[in-house]
């Protein structure tokens, strides 16, 4: 049976997002390339019960087909992981695209600082429209056309639904509480990831620490990218995926 590739999107935003690089997605995979909206986002129901990792990557689990190949990119990329060590039946391999299997900062383990995630929580309760436009911001960062990129963004987002309040506050929990690093140690299949040196969300200082946690898990870093490769450096991301696929 042929392998589907699925595109897992980041924080705030929702599947269109993979829009500006599917086509050229699609030139370097022989399979179906589905990108779709995680719990909440884009349109997609919510989970019924508490918004958890646990309970929305089943949501995401039910959309799979098996032996699928999971790009999961930001807080997707912890979708991916843990889709791949609780069905590891419907994933084949992982490509981690600017994330780590823990997000915040702790001692010995480089990430974002827990005031950073704190403010955007409160941000996120006063305007949920700003905090999204300032994330949009974060994930152009390094590319050469940042303003071009951020517009694009924009206009591919309108396309789909605003997330539901629910989504981005159980977001941006998941980002600063979930630990899957000793998930990550133990998924089996083979996990790939690209990184930017530049990104401020995930530092350049953690990645060998995710070496360290799994010998499956190869990676390769853009010297001149951020927190989104696939938007900024478009061929440089091909390029990777080509290798990897």
């Amino acid at each position: 049976m042929q392998k589907e590739l699925v595109l897992l999107h980041g924080w705030g935003m929702n599947a269109q997002v993979w829009q500006m690089v599917k086509p050229e997605i699609e030139q370097v995979f022989s399979g179906d390339v589905r990108s779709i909206n995680l719990p909440g986002f884009g349109g997609a129901p919510s989970p019924k019960l508490d918004y958890t990792l646990e309970t929305a990557a089943k949501l995401v689990a039910e959309q799979l087909k098996p032996e699928s190949i999971i790009i999961g990119w930001s807080l997707g990329g912890l979708f991916a992981l843990y889709l791949a060590r609780n069905f590891p039946d419907k994933v084949s391999k992982v490509i981690l695209i600017a994330a780590t299997p823990y997000f915040n900062e702790v001692t010995q383990w480089p990430g974002i600082q827990s005031n950073v995630l704190d403010a955007f929580q409160v941000q996120l309760e006063k305007n949920a429209t700003k905090t999204i436009e300032r994330f949009l911001a974060i994930q152009a960062m390094g590319s050469e056309h940042a303003k071009e990129d951020i517009k694009s963004l924009r206009a591919l987002l309108a396309q789909a639904p605003a997330p539901a309040p629910i989504a981005l506050k159980a977001g941006l929990d998941i980002l600063k509480t979930q630990d899957l690093r000793t998930d990550m140690a133990m998924v089996e299949q083979p996990i790939y990831g690209l990184f930017g040196r530049l990104d401020a969300l995930v530092p350049k200082a953690v990645i060998d620490k995710i070496r360290g946690l799994n010998s499956n898990f190869h990676c390769e870093i853009l010297p001149k990218a951020s927190h989104a490769p696939f938007i900024s450096h478009r061929s440089e991301f091909i390029t990777f995926l080509k290798s990897v696929l």
